[in-house]
């Protein structure tokens, strides 16, 4: 047996060299070697895709919480309003597993609003906007009893409620409309444009201003509901040149061993709780202890609700204020012994946050994700306006620091958006009386759907599962995303870089669904990036954010936020905004 290939006299070593990227497809292809595990078996005829143009004056991004607030208030200041989502109002995203929301109530509460937001500045280690933490408990109240009266208390599925105002304005909405590109024109926002995941047309929104209410997202882990979220908004955003923050913070949802990607069955019934109200509790929750503890002693942890108390102390570790410590036997000194009760202080008396796992929790449910209100597009203001002229952004999808780095407060995540989606509403609507919309150019509308449409185009490449499959198993290990040494978080940043360059502008698609994926997958990776470098950047210790190599506060240097921006060059930049202080733009 010789070492030629029979047919087409090529050598294997040419044969593995060859198979290294796009040219090697096209070589492979020329000298006659099958390239089925390749090829791209397109579904779709693009030459005879629709196209729909449409205008408005705010377009809201997002059915959730933020997004039903954005859409309402905008049209009652009297603005035409367009709300489009990716997958169904109030039933998609995070908004359907959040089961408690925050009211600030003045009349009942013992702390007055200043003591309750210096409260959450302190537990939040200085890292909390004061101006967002204030905002969303004012405002808290008047938006449950909104809520109220459209019956979300009424029900653990929020289609209908949120229907109710939406229907009852007439307020146009687009279901199943996968945004891929923000459109900026003479350098303000001029609409977004995407898919339509049920049929073969593709979607020009021209739009006078833009209010992203996208939320968060992670890699696609399994075990926590963040699945079908990964960062659209803000990769969005920061193609056009908007400033984002927050990517190295970690959300510390555990999941359970097992049967851990049973996200339905791991929450305990909460999906089917009808939501209720939670009041003044600040804590210092849901950072990396348990993640600390994995790491050191090895993992899965032994124990269940309440306390976990079996779990021994260990030295070291994320700091945590001695007036949080709620541990059993808190030692003075601001270490934590152990998890906290119930990951989060348990659900308050009606709705609240996530009950106390059975059985062993696990990390990585929520990879990839920050802490809430945490990261997003940098806002300019208290109004929720980004670097962008007449971009907005609301509850997740705004790193308002809101809650600073680490869970301060049970449901103040849902009050945020709600809020915030009013506040970004009334600055959006008074935006666009002073704009006209001078319409997209036909070449560029033309330009963005043949970028829309590309990985359908392309004969041959790499499918988006598998490039998410390589890139879950470069960034969830514990020892990479939440507990970090400089070495491999660089040593992970040349895989992404590596998709980043190579497999991203390859991905293929045969269909509709499968462009969605591969447009989520470029969302993962430029996230993945960000996530890395800015958690290289941060040489301290602080919330959610923690160094094995630099265990300690930084009080000296690191005071500041980090925001990251694309350059002139299209290359990452990243740069410190101290705390307290507004983006210089």
């Amino acid at each position: 047996m010789t070492n030629r290939h029979a047919n087409n006299n090529i050598s294997r070593r040419d044969f593995m060299a060859l198979a290294g990227g796009a040219a090697g497809i096209a070589t492979l292809a020329a000298v006659g070697v099958p390239t089925g595990w390749a090829a791209n078996k397109s579904k779709v005829n693009v030459g005879t895709m629709n196209l729909q143009d449409s205008s408005t004056d705010v377009l809201v991004i997002g059915g959730g919480m933020a997004g039903l607030f954005a859409a309402v208030k905008a049209h009652d200041a009297g603005a035409k309003v367009t709300l489009v989502s990716k997958g169904r109002l109030g039933s998609s995203g995070q908004t359907p597993f959040a089961k408690g929301i925050f009211a600030y109530d003045a009349s009942k509460e013992k702390v007055s609003l200043d003591e309750f937001v210096e409260t959450v500045s302190r537990s939040a280690l200085g890292t909390n906007n004061p101006a967002y933490t204030r905002q969303m408990a004012e405002h808290s109240l008047a938006r449950v009893n909104e809520l109220r009266e459209w019956g979300f208390f009424d029900s653990p599925l929020y289609n209908n409620c949120f229907n109710k105002p939406i229907k009852e304005r007439d307020i146009s909405v687009l279901e199943r409309i996968v945004i891929t590109h923000l459109i900026k024109e003479n350098g303000r926002i001029a609409g977004a444009a995407g898919f339509s995941l049920d049929e073969e047309k593709t979607h020009i929104l021209q739009a006078k201003s833009v209010i992203l209410c996208t939320g968060a997202g992670g890699f696609k882990p399994n075990g926590f509901p963040i699945c079908d979220l990964t960062h659209d908004g803000t990769v969005m955003a920061y193609n056009i040149g908007a400033k984002v923050t927050g990517k190295e913070w970690n959300d510390g949802h555990p999941g359970q061993s097992t049967n851990a990607a049973a996200c339905f069955d791991g929450w305990h019934g909460m999906f089917e709780r009808k939501p209720g109200t939670t009041g003044v509790e600040v804590h210092h929750d849901l950072g990396v202890d348990l993640n600390y503890i994995a790491y050191m002693a090895g993992g899965p942890l032994a124990g269940g609700p309440p306390g976990m108390g079996s779990n021994k102390r260990l030295a070291g570790g994320p700091y945590t204020p001695t007036e949080f410590d709620r541990s059993s036997s808190g030692n003075g000194d601001g270490a934590r012994p152990g998890p906290p009760p119930n990951h989060g202080g348990g659900p308050p008396k009606e709705g609240g946050g996530p009950p106390g796992m059975s059985g062993s929790p696990v990390g990585g449910s929520s990879a990839g994700m920050a802490i809430h209100k945490s990261e997003g597009l940098v806002p300019i203001n208290d109004k929720c306006e980004s670097t962008i002229p007449g971009l907005y952004a609301a509850g997740d999808a705004l790193g308002s620091y809101m809650a600073g780095a680490i869970y301060t407060q049970v449901g103040s995540s849902l009050a945020g958006s709600a809020v915030q989606g009013a506040i970004a509403a009334d600055a959006a609507a008074e935006y666009c009386k002073r704009i006209d919309i001078k319409g997209v150019s036909k070449k560029r509308i033309k330009e963005i759907q043949e970028e829309i449409l590309a990985p359908l185009k392309r004969e041959a490449g790499y499918s988006p599962a598998w490039v998410t499959q390589t890139l879950q198993g470069v960034m969830i290990p514990n020892f990479i995303i939440y507990i970090k040494k400089e070495n491999l978080l660089k040593a992970a940043l040349a895989y992404i870089e590596e998709l980043r360059d190579h497999h991203m502008p390859m991905l293929r698609a045969a269909d509709m669904h499968e462009l969605r994926l591969a447009y989520e997958t470029r969302n993962m990776i430029i996230s993945a990036e960000m996530k890395l470098k800015a958690s290289i950047m941060r040489k301290e210790s602080r919330c959610s954010h923690y160094r094995l190599d630099y265990p300690d506060l930084d009080d000296k240097n690191w005071q500041a936020w980090i925001n990251i921006f694309k350059g002139p060059d299209g290359s990452m930049k990243l740069e410190k905004q101290p705390f307290g202080s507004w983006p210089v733009v």
